[in-house]
């Protein structure tokens, strides 16, 4: 069996700075720049924002919940004071904080282009 480790996750945007400055005000990311393109590290993970422009042949982005990749997730601590500073944000919820397990407690916020983004906390009390 191979041995792997995550490297990227990629996104793709018609305004890649929007993207990154919504991941960066939002979930705290740092913005990393290169010649041609603009990245982000989120929680450890490197986030590769491609440009899309008018022609290029990329479809919309499809409505959560559908079948493949349907969101990524998170881990935080204090999911309810989090939500109350998302909300502060203005971001949009599709799923309000719950307890899904005694001491698991998630929720779901809509990112750029439409991406699901769970929160989850395995410390709740």
């Amino acid at each position: 069996m191979p041995t792997v480790t995550w490297d990227h996750i990629h996104l793709r945007s018609p305004d890649p700075e929007v993207t990154a400055a919504w991941l960066r005000d939002i979930l705290g990311a740092e913005i990393i720049r290169g010649p041609g393109r603009i990245d982000v590290q989120l929680g450890g993970a490197k986030v590769f924002i491609a440009e899309v422009n008018a022609g290029d042949g990329v479809n919309a982005a499809p409505l959560t919940p559908y079948q493949g990749l349907d969101h990524f997730g998170l881990a935080v601590n204090g999911i309810d004071a989090i939500a109350a500073e998302l909300k502060g944000k203005g971001v949009e919820f599709t799923k309000e904080p719950a307890t899904i397990r005694p001491g698991v407690r998630v929720c779901f916020i809509r990112g750029p282009e439409g991406v699901s983004i769970e929160l989850l906390d395995r410390n709740a009390a």
